[in-house]
Order: C-alpha cells, then sequence, then structure tokens
C-alpha cells in the first residue's frame, strides 16, 4: 500500500475542531474528512475505503466495517465502546481501540459534585425558597451526615477509585464490588471489598463504573433498587444501559430512593418520552462528566496519535481486538 492511498476519516465528533485529527493524517500522507454520521448507511459511505477511523457515537457495525480498507483501525473517542461490534471487528481482522486514560478526574469530580448536592439535598432546599419557605424542617425530612454515609462502588476502574478518594476526604465510607480487582488492591485504595448484592445493600450512594455489556445491562433494575436502603442515591457517570430508567424514575415517585445524578442514558439525547423527565429529585447532565478543556484537547490529541500508529503500521497502545 502506498502512502497516497491511505485514508482517515472522522465519523464524527463534538469537539468543534480536528486540529490533531488533520495533523495525524498529515504526518501519514493521508487523506482527510470529517463528519457527523449518526446511521449506518451515512457511516458506511463516509468510512469507504478509510484505514483509520475516529468515532464517537456513528454505529460500528459489521456492515460498516466492511466498507473499511483490510486491516483498518478503528479509534473511539474515550473508553467505552459499546457502538462497536467488536465480535465483527475480530473477525474481520479491523483492529479497534480506545482511549481509557483521559478525564479520569473529571468524570470522578462530576460524580462527586452530583453526591455532595443530593446528599446535602440542594435541590429540596433550592425548590423550597422559590415556593416562598424558610424553614428548613419543612424543607427537608432529615439529612445524613457524610461522616454516617456509606458510599458503594460497582466497578473498582480508575475513576472508582479517583471518585472514592474524593468521598474519602468528606469522611465516607466507601465499599465496593469488582471481581477483576483483588481485594489487596481494594483495600489498599481505601475501599473495603464485599460482594455486589452486599454493596446494593448497605450503600446511602451507589457509583455505577463499569462498561456496559450483555451482562451488565440493567444491572440496576426494580429488584436490585428494592434491595437498595430507603433513602438512598444513585450515582451513573458510566454508561446509561446500566440502569433501568423505568424502574428508577417509579422508585424516585415513590420515595425509596432520595435522588439519583445521571449522566448518561440509555437513548441520548434523552426522548421527551423518557419517564425520567418527571422524576423529581434528579439531576441531569448531557454526556458532560469527561468535559473540560483539558481532557478534550488530550482526548483527541491520544485518539489522533493512536490512529497514527495505526496508519504506520505501528504497534497499538490501546488495542481491544
Amino acid at each position: 500500500m502506498s502512502e497516497s492511498t491511505l485514508k482517515l476519516v472522522v465519523t464524527d465528533q463534538a469537539f468543534g475542531n480536528t486540529r490533531h485529527e488533520k495533523a495525524a493524517a498529515d504526518a501519514a500522507g493521508a487523506s482527510f474528512s470529517e463528519h457527523q454520521c449518526s446511521t449506518e448507511d451515512e457511516t458506511i459511505e463516509v468510512v469507504r475505503d478509510a484505514h483509520a477511523v475516529l468515532n464517537n457515537f456513528a454505529p460500528m457495525t459489521r456492515r460498516v466495517m466492511q466498507a473499511m480498507a483490510s486491516g483498518a483501525v478503528i479509534v473511539r473517542y474515550g473508553v467505552g465502546v459499546d457502538n462497536v461490534d467488536l465480535a465483527a471487528a475480530k473477525a474481520l481482522g479491523v483492529h479497534v481501540c480506545n482511549v481509557p486514560d483521559y478525564g479520569v478526574e473529571e468524570v470522578a469530580d462530576h460524580a462527586a459534585a452530583m453526591t455532595l448536592a443530593l446528599s446535602r439535598k440542594l435541590d429540596h432546599f433550592c425548590s423550597a425558597i422559590h415556593r416562598g419557605e424558610w424553614k428548613i424542617t419543612q424543607m427537608v425530612d432529615g439529612l445524613r451526615s457524610l461522616r454516617a454515609t456509606t458510599v458503594g462502588l460497582i466497578g473498582l476502574g480508575r475513576i472508582a477509585r479517583a471518585y472514592a478518594a474524593r468521598m474519602r476526604t468528606f469522611g465516607c465510607r466507601v465499599v465496593g464490588f469488582d471481581p477483576y480487582v483483588p481485594d489487596e488492591q481494594a483495600r489498599a485504595a481505601g475501599i473495603e471489598p464485599m460482594d455486589r448484592d452486599d454493596v446494593i445493600a448497605v450503600a446511602n450512594v451507589l457509583s455505577l463504573h463499569v462498561p456496559l455489556t450483555p451482562e451488565t445491562r440493567h444491572l440496576i433494575d426494580a429488584t436490585a433498587i428494592a434491595h437498595m436502603p430507603k433513602g438512598a442515591i444513585l450515582i451513573n457517570c458510566s454508561r446509561g444501559g446500566l440502569v433501568d430508567e423505568t424502574a428508577l424514575s417509579e422508585a424516585l415517585l415513590a420515595g425509596h430512593l432520595s435522588g439519583a445524578g445521571l449522566d448518561v442514558f440509555e437513548k441520548e439525547p434523552l426522548p421527551e418520552s423518557s419517564p425520567l423527565r418527571g422524576a423529581p429529585h434528579l439531576i441531569l447532565s448531557p454526556h458532560a462528566a469527561f468535559f473540560s478543556d483539558v481532557s478534550v484537547e488530550k482526548l483527541q490529541q491520544l485518539a489522533s496519535e493512536e490512529a497514527l500508529r495505526g496508519l504506520r503500521g505501528e504497534p497499538l497502545r490501546c488495542p481491544l481486538t
């Protein structure tokens, strides 16, 4: 393959510029194009004969990958790859990479901010003042001290450990479950290891930090929520499909859960018909936990460097297939 035949494509992005991506294409002598694809058919057309593809949320299906050049590389902007058919990539010889080590501090900050706001019931106080109230006991029905709060983690990766460190600073007890992390590593991070069901049963705040897979879809369903302590809080800055949104909405309306913070949803943007829109004590953000000027710059830089390695036939930094 001659360098003049190389092709780098950005299927979709939300960053406002692609200077790192263009620089990678120039360094490899590749052609460059950027798009905002959302459907499979749109994506197939733009990635045809591409050797490197930088991808945000556009669907990376078998049909899409079949249109790419032989041995192509897909670099997913971010950690999760649930929009990429990994089995098809393996079968077709397509290399898939992610960027697992950007925005760790930002996501941990975001989850902690949601936790603090909901734990201190700031939304209760704010809405009550707008209604003309001022007496604290009329605004809230009790408020647990952070030093009396147990924070439970499902998943103990980089972000979970960074979040745990923040919550320990406020005096919280932190417990967690991750079958892939040895107990001694969890304890070294200040996290008490437990079985998953026990974490769910004791956590006053339950925060999710796992990828979306067939095994983790609706990890938090009506049954799991029923086993959470009354008045508990759910935080999800990981993947929307981990939570049964109907069950969560019903638990918030019934008062079994006192609040929830969600940065991710089963369908994004959040549909107008979503039951979450009518649920109380819910903090929502638009898949923005990763976002800061620094983290976006780092994400684009690392993803573009990985694409350049793919174009040059060099070993990839974070291969998944």
